[in-house]
């Protein structure tokens, strides 16, 4: 923006300057002496002595001299025809010639009362001599008229396959849709809410970033093509985490970096700063099934490989995608589909509706984390500073909210710990060996009491026993019969970040539970057996040191307590029914 400014402060210097150079100063009163005669002011008269020179910037009059000396000799011409009443003494030659000189000179005087500008755009004109068509001031035209935003109709799909048509405006943001959703399916805003753009027959599917326009990016999908709302935790990782999230012989930079946060965040968001991301990756080769693998580098610029080994010279350097045009995607069944070495698979597709297979740039990585460190680096560069705003537009909005007006949020999202209201007033549980014996006098109590119901009530559909075996199935982590594959697909989607879990039966065992937990970006499952104890049957992950009830105060308790687990249960998979 300042060489912007400064090209054009020196063009409107040197236009100054010109027009100054180009102008006489004006004679006073725009007048000539008067003992100089007409007929010889016409005949010496000199350009730079011209007043229509002299009055062309100051002042749009233009007075020419010669115009009167030569309407004065008119007069004179005409007085002798009347008063000797002989037209045929004056010559009629003369008196012709006089009334086209006139003619002239008044076709003269409108056609140079404007300043002579230059046309810009020559070839618009009609010939080659016409001169540009007389432009209005610029505070004589009218505004453009500002165009509201309509409204359109957009299908959005949920997990389960059910769907939402939702009126919505043509300038509205993904975030925003997003918002209207949670609202319409009263679900708990967490900020964690994204659309997902959705190719089943490419076998692609990609988050929205907040920012985007959901019409324009309708207008660039097939028709079979659709929106997914889903959880992504994993969304803004990178501005929480920036230090552990790319290996450090994956990255260099133009400059010295030290390695901190701030650093690593300064320099991805920095325009001015040229970042690289390099590594090795299966490139699919075009038109044919093999996959190669490629020494690969992405810049701003683009996606390049090098055709010599890990050399990054620009004459080995060779382009495979850009980024501005281009948008990347996560393989669905790229093993099946497209023959992928594994399940790591991304894509960079083109932004457009019609697209051929040649025109997709199909690569896979080694790992999971090496996908995520690919896909969040295209993400960064391509956006920039975009993606930062929109990660701290909700806490800015958070910050404006009084405490009454803070959207309620999820358990998994709270700051949970134990108490103990034993006395007159709680205490906060510090001691976690304290705060799991608590855990089991609580487990303990609940026994009692449901042996206590058992006796004093009847057999009935609500009978405690058969309560506490399927009270889970209420819950929004509880995903019921699915596979270890399903489970993982899900947690996947939903972002591997630590703590993420969802529950479901077992497959190998019908009366045991499966914990699916997502630590440091690898899934590990542990199975939940029932126990039996005094004839009630509980739940333990630590072969019957903790027991628990059901599976909701086993949920709760691992929120609090990690125990046996490599982490806290944090995040929970959830799926909405729109």
């Amino acid at each position: 923006m300042n060489d912007i400014n400064s090209s054009l402060e020196s063009l409107n210097s040197a236009c100054n300057m010109q027009s100054d150079t180009d102008t006489v100063p004006l004679l006073q009163n725009g007048q000539h002496a008067s003992n100089q005669p007409a007929a010889s002011s016409s005949r010496s008269l000199q350009p730079q002595a011209s007043p229509r020179q002299k009055v062309q910037r100051s002042q749009p009059v233009h007075i020419l001299p010669i115009r009167w000396a030569q309407r004065s000799e008119l007069w004179i011409f005409q007085r002798r025809k009347g008063r000797r009443g002989d037209p045929g003494e004056v010559p009629r030659s003369t008196e012709e010639m006089l009334n086209r000189r006139l003619q002239e000179e008044d076709q003269q005087f409108r056609t140079s009362s404007l300043p002579a500008i230059p046309n810009p755009f020559p070839e618009l004109c009609g010939g080659a001599g016409s001169p540009p068509p007389a432009a209005a001031p610029p505070s004589s035209l009218p505004p453009p008229p500002s165009q509201p935003p309509t409204k359109q109709d957009v299908k959005v799909f949920s997990e389960d396959g059910t769907s939402k048509v939702v009126e919505i405006l043509t300038d509205m943001t993904a975030r925003d849709l997003c918002q209207l959703l949670v609202y319409k399916s009263h679900c708990v805003d967490d900020n964690s809410w994204t659309l997902v753009e959705h190719h089943p027959q490419l076998g692609l599917e990609r988050c929205l970033e907040d920012h985007e326009i959901v019409v324009q990016v309708e207008s660039t999908m097939p028709s079979e093509s659709k929106f997914l709302f889903r959880k992504n935790y994993a969304k803004y990782e990178f501005f929480k985490n920036p230090v552990n999230f790319f290996p450090d012989q994956m990255v260099t930079w133009c400059q010295q970096s030290n390695g901190s946060q701030a650093q690593l965040l300064q320099n991805f968001l920095n325009s001015s700063s040229c970042p690289e991301i390099q590594g090795f990756l299966q490139v699919k080769e075009l038109g044919r099934k093999s996959w190669k693998k490629l020494y690969v580098c992405l810049r701003r610029s683009g996606l390049y490989y090098s055709t010599k080994g890990t050399s990054k010279e620009p004459r080995h350097l060779q382009l495979l995608a850009d980024l501005e045009e281009s948008s990347i995607f996560y393989l669905i069944a790229g093993k099946k589909q497209y023959n992928a070495p594994n399940d790591h698979g991304m894509c960079i597709k083109p932004n457009k509706a019609k697209i051929e297979m040649k025109e997709l740039r199909l690569l896979c990585a080694e790992d999971e984390q090496i996908r995520t460190c690919w896909m969040t680096a295209f993400r960064l560069l391509k956006y920039g500073m975009l993606l930062y705003q929109n990660y701290r537009i909700p806490q800015q909005r958070k910050a404006l909210l009084s405490p009454f007006n803070t959207p309620v949020r999820s358990v998994s999202e709270n700051s949970l710990v134990a108490m103990d209201f034993s006395g007159q007033t709680g205490r906060v549980i510090d001691n976690p060996a304290e705060a799991q014996s608590a855990a089991l006098e609580e487990g303990h109590a609940w026994r009692k009491r449901s042996t206590r119901m058992n006796i004093l009530s009847s057999q009935s559909p609500l009978h405690p026993s058969t309560l506490n075996s399927v009270i889970h199935r209420t819950q929004h982590w509880f995903h019921g019969r699915i596979s270890r594959e399903e489970s993982h697909r899900i947690i996947k989607q939903q972002g591997l970040v630590d703590g993420l879990f969802l529950l479901r039966d077992s497959q190998s065992n019908p009366k045991a539970f499966v914990l699916t937990l997502c630590h440091h970006q690898k899934i590990k499952n542990f199975q939940i057996l029932p126990c039996e104890d005094d004839g009630q049957t509980f739940f333990t992950l630590d072969d019957g040191n903790t027991k628990f009830s059901d599976l909701i105060q086993l949920v709760d308790f691992y929120q609090l307590n990690k125990g046996v687990l490599p982490c806290k249960l944090k995040h929970h998979c959830i799926r909405v029914a729109l």
